[in-house]
């Protein structure tokens, strides 16, 4: 158990997060849960995946998200005709010096938002698993580093709309989360009609934090205790995926690495030194759903976080 000395979760360095939830809130209405467990994905060094119908919010709550943790970011509108050098870079000759010179793409920044990733082909789309895995690209045979801290913010839209190429297992497995936001309530919806538009909003978002405010949440987050009875409950999860007639195939080790740190980020959210099981099952779908494939098309539908933590009892 940690000492309150070394990391009191109600202490200033709180401070920056619950600005960042107040300004996310007064532009996107209605969906405080949807962005507590993105900035819980960012604060645990995950790339977020938002899915959902188009004009819901997707590429706002993006925009967002990057403004408020303070750091560079560029957005990369991803089309059928897109190819691998248009995200990493090309080499150019230049006549003045006589040789080639490598000029970067945008995915040398410290924030990426991929916007529509699925419109993209594969052949693009793999152009972000070096990335996003290793923190790096290798263009033209030179292996060249990436800035820290780097993350992917991707949106798209369901697989079933006409034009879109769905993300492979291998993809997808390199997002710790993948969000929806769904349709907002009456009231929100009635808020959003009659208020600011959000462009405007999000044009008056300063930072929430700076690029050291970042680093030291993220540290707290890894002092967040995790006791080994929470770690029996995740690993009752995970093994029950493996084992169940429900999916293709279980959760790997890196899905089941992903829950505890996304339960530790949530966790610090709520003000708490310690994972309680009640921040496993809040994190649970986000982390879980896209990583599991139904057995079964009828089963195409599953809610996989409400069948998880109904088949799966807390120690």
């Amino acid at each position: 158990m940690l000492l309150k000395a070394e990391f009191q979760p109600q202490s200033a360095a709180r401070a920056p997060i619950d600005r960042a939830i107040e300004a996310a809130g007064q532009i996107i209405l209605g969906k405080e849960t949807q962005v507590r467990l993105a900035l819980a994905c960012l604060l645990a060094r995950g790339h977020l995946l938002i899915e959902d119908l188009p004009g819901v919010g997707k590429t706002t709550l993006a925009h967002v998200l990057a403004r408020s943790l303070g750091l560079q970011f560029q957005r990369i509108q991803f089309t059928s005709d897109m190819l691998p050098a248009d995200i990493l870079g090309v080499s150019i000759y230049e006549r003045d010096s006589g040789g080639f010179k490598f000029h970067p793409g945008p995915i040398f920044a410290q924030v990426i938002l991929a916007d529509e990733v699925n419109r993209a082909t594969p052949k693009t789309q793999s152009a972000l698993l070096e990335a996003m895995e290793e923190h790096q690209v290798t263009a033209e045979g030179e292996t060249r580093k990436l800035p820290e801290p780097f993350y992917v913010i991707a949106t798209q839209n369901p697989s079933e709309q006409v034009g879109t190429f769905p993300l492979p297992e291998s993809q997808l497995d390199r997002f710790m989360m993948r969000i929806e936001l769904g349709y907002p309530d009456r009231d929100a919806e009635r808020a959003l009609l009659s208020g600011t538009d959000r462009r405007d909003l999000l044009a008056t978002l300063d930072p929430c934090m700076s690029p050291a405010e970042l680093r030291e949440l993220q540290s707290s987050v890894q002092r967040i205790h995790v006791a080994p009875a929470l770690l029996d409950y995740v690993q009752a999860i995970v093994e029950y995926t493996r084992r169940s007639p429900h999916y293709v195939a279980g959760l790997s080790p890196r899905a089941a690495l992903a829950l505890v740190h996304s339960a530790r980020a949530w966790a610090l959210l709520e003000g708490r030194d310690k994972v309680i099981p009640e921040d496993v099952q809040a994190i649970l779908a986000g982390v879980a759903a896209h990583r599991l494939r139904p057995a079964h098309d009828s089963a195409r539908r599953i809610d996989v976080g409400a069948q998880l933590l109904s088949a799966v009892p807390i120690p």
